[in-house]
């Protein structure tokens, strides 16, 4: 009964792990230039003393979907989407460089050309400042070009190029910040065939109807193997009554 019990339990354990990822992704359903996680259940054996037929189940994250969402037109003059593979370029909190697809820029009271969600936008050279501007555009290449405050159209002027990088998907790997890294800590090549689209943001990736559609399976799953588990404790109360008239 113990065999029946501890699969059922483990399983039961993983199954919460799973319903959390997949209810993160549908949480994040709305977020720009969200990458929704993988999850895969596997079956291990369990090591060191006891008998060798234990195995445990377990769920890890297998990475993330890499399918480009879709192309929303905004119209915005900061508001750039990736086209094709690619990443910009930012500074994590940790001050780390990281990449995302999320283009909803925006320019902070400082002058710091931000993400919607806080982070610095790299350039080529550090962290990208924008000078007071009366107008702002960004290239198809990243180059960040502006108006100075007062002045006429004649007076446009470069201030940086938004670092953009393409480094092989399986080469990087997701935290908890939502933020993508190189794997092996390094920080990727800028690369110039990465272009961007300007006044257009990219939705997450997140498919709604198999998010829900799996959120349903996983917690039918949980349900199963907790009758699993209450049965394994009647079998063993069974068994010991028998024993008992013995």
């Amino acid at each position: 009964m113990d065999r029946m019990l501890y699969v059922a339990m483990s399983g039961a354990r993983e199954t919460l792990r799973a319903q959390t990822a997949n209810n993160h992704n549908l949480a994040n359903a709305s977020t720009t230039g969200f990458r929704s996680d993988l999850q895969a259940f596997q079956a291990r054996q369990v090591t060191g003393d006891g008998f060798a037929s234990r195995v445990y189940a377990t769920v890890a994250t297998t990475g993330f979907d890499d399918t480009t969402g879709t192309m929303m037109s905004t119209g915005r003059d900061l508001d750039v989407a990736v086209q094709g593979p690619g990443y910009i370029a930012v500074q994590a909190p940790d001050g780390r460089e990281a990449y995302t697809r999320a283009g909803d820029l925006r320019v902070d009271p400082n002058g710091q050309l931000l993400t919607g969600t806080g982070q610095q936008v790299l350039g080529e050279a550090g962290p990208i400042a924008v000078p007071p501007y009366s107008s702002i555009a960004i290239g198809g290449d990243g180059t960040v070009s502006i108006v100075p405050l007062g002045q006429g159209p004649e007076t446009r002027a470069d201030i940086g190029r938004i670092k953009l990088v393409n480094p092989p998907a399986d080469q990087l790997g997701k935290d908890g910040d939502g933020l993508l890294r190189m794997k092996d800590g390094s920080d990727a090549e800028a690369d110039a065939g990465t272009r961007v689209a300007s006044g257009v943001l990219e939705s997450s990736n997140v498919n709604v109807a198999d998010a829900m559609v799996n959120m349903i399976e996983l917690q039918r799953r949980f349900d199963m193997q907790v009758r699993a588990m209450k049965t394994a404790d009647d079998n063993g109360a069974a068994s010991a009554r028998l024993l008992s008239l013995t």
